[in-house]
């Protein structure tokens, strides 16, 4: 029985150390860094080149969800009570050190295909620290920088490539859809964030003027994503898939953000971030 119970704890404990980093945002950070790699090469980019920035990034990515909830532990006990920190899953100190742990990591795989891409890598880690600690509680700021550092995953894909210019139209879209998810979120948070007197956009300026701006970007996100095809960017491949689901996806989610609906916010959320890989798969058929 005691075997048995230490089995569980120590199962636990591996959850845990997953759970935190949020691995789906991790694997699709990864895929991001994967497939902007295989558009924008001109020549042939190795196997291992491919893997290790595709690597680096979803670890950084891991360390920045880590360093967000070690910040947000009193707003998440009110916004999101499932988390690991909320309920002393880890200790802090076992936490800090996984952070570190996971950025020294991603900074040794990108040091091992160039300095650039090494210097991208401590950037992003840098930002990411100063984005939970000071920049999410500035209205529309912290949204800009998590947006901002989306569409920046595409570009070291092309800096990892030797074609960033390869990478700038799929960045542009990830920085949009993820401006508008940020967005989504801060109104998500909105209970949290105001009992700890954090100044996102939905508490300073109210919940129908965040729609407003979430409307604004769909809608130019929309416009965006018919631009490549018919600027003879990418194939046919790549308009069909994103006429027939991820504009269609795009549109369900506004209709669900006029829903008098919390719980919409969290479907609207989650479908944006699989309208993304959408995106992707649209993008790596239509190069």
């Amino acid at each position: 029985m005691q075997h048995f119970l230490k089995s569980m704890n120590l199962s636990n404990k591996i959850y845990s150390y997953i759970k935190i980093t949020r691995p789906l945002n991790v694997l699709i950070t990864f895929l991001v860094v994967f497939v902007a790699i295989i558009i924008s090469q001109v020549e042939s980019v190795g196997l291992s080149t491919i893997i290790l920035s595709s690597l680096a990034a979803g670890l950084v990515t891991a360390g920045g969800n880590i360093v967000n909830d070690f910040f947000d532990v009193e707003t998440d006990k009110i916004s999101h009570p499932e988390r690991v920190l909320v309920n002393d899953l880890l200790s802090k100190k076992k936490v800090v050190f996984y952070y570190n742990f996971l950025n020294t990591l991603a900074i040794i795989f990108a040091s091992k295909i160039s300095i650039r891409l090494m210097l991208i890598i401590l950037f992003t880690i840098i930002l990411l620290f100063v984005y939970s600690k000071y920049l999410k509680k500035l209205p529309l700021v912290g949204n800009f920088t998590i947006a901002f550092l989306t569409g920046l995953a595409f570009m070291f894909g092309g800096f990892a490539a030797q074609n960033p210019f390869g990478a700038v139209i799929p960045a542009m879209f990830a920085f949009l859809i993820n401006f508008i998810r940020e967005v989504i979120k801060d109104i998500q948070d909105f209970e949290g964030d105001k009992k700890v007197n954090l100044k996102t956009f939905p508490i300073q300026y109210g919940i129908p003027k965040s729609k407003f701006v979430i409307t604004l970007l769909t809608i130019l996100l929309i416009a965006f994503t018919a631009y490549p095809y018919f600027n003879n960017n990418y194939k046919i491949e790549y308009f069909i898939i994103v006429m027939a689901v991820v504009n269609p996806i795009l549109v369900l989610c506004l209709k669900l953000l006029f829903d008098k609906s919390e719980l919409k916010l969290s479907i609207i959320s989650n479908l944006l971030k699989l309208d993304m890989l959408f995106g992707l798969i649209a993008i790596y058929l239509g190069k």
